[in-house]
């Protein structure tokens, strides 16, 4: 018998604080660290004192699949967000490591049940002049704040499904 569900939007039942595990990329680490802030910040705004958020740093966006991997299957975060910025460095197309991390990202959580977020972005066109660096601070800001809007209502409505 189908039974309605409750919005998907409403907090789920209880007090337990959400477990959220971040790997964020040291790779441009003065930008990609606004994202880790913007998330933290929009957590503690909408749910406060009900988020636990941890940070694991590793060297570049390539390296985040494998620690979300291990992390999704420890049991001990209820979600995961991935945190980079991947760039044209002129040796190498960028948009395959964007690729291959982003399909990582999806397979990490339809094989563990974990959900995965992420602030992974691959901007068109970067240049270290101040006018994009700071262009993509505030930027990333706003993704971490739309990634934790997105994880909280996924966590919500994850919670109204039967496992």
């Amino acid at each position: 018998m189908n039974q309605p569900l409750s919005s998907p939007l409403a907090p789920a039942t209880g007090d337990t604080p959400r477990r959220i595990a971040i790997v964020s990329a040291s790779w441009h680490r003065d930008i990609v660290q606004n994202a880790v802030e913007g998330f933290r910040t929009e957590c503690e705004r909408q749910r406060p004192g009900q988020c636990q958020v941890e940070q694991l740093e590793v060297p570049g966006a390539f390296e985040i699949p494998l620690h979300l991997q291990r992390l999704a299957r420890s049991g001990r975060y209820d979600a995961l967000v991935a945190c980079g910025l991947v760039v044209n460095g002129g040796i190498y197309r960028h948009e395959f490591v964007a690729s291959a991390v982003i399909d990582a990202l999806m397979r990490i959580q339809l094989d563990t049940g974990v959900p995965v977020f992420s602030v992974v972005l691959t901007p068109r066109d970067f240049h270290a002049h101040e006018e994009h660096l700071n262009f993509f601070r505030t930027h990333f800001i706003t993704k971490g704040q739309e990634a934790a809007q997105a994880c909280l209502a996924t966590l919500d409505s994850l919670a109204q499904l039967p496992a």
